[in-house]
């Protein structure tokens, strides 16, 4: 039974997705993924903290 209830709800969400993503306006998930992505990094380089220096070498 469980595999029936599982294969239900997957092509349930199939379904309803393809419904969705022909009938409304959605926006392009990888693309705003992407984004996200590109934004982080932008973040991450700009607010990470210096790396300390050992000037034990010289």
């Amino acid at each position: 039974m469980g595999i029936i209830r599982s294969t239900f709800s997957l092509m349930t969400g199939t379904v309803l997705g393809v419904y969705l993503a022909q009938n409304y306006n959605l926006p392009n998930i990888k693309k705003l993924a992407n984004t996200g992505l590109l934004f982080a990094k932008h973040m991450e380089e700009n607010y990470r903290k210096p790396k300390k220096r050992d000037n034990d070498d010289e």
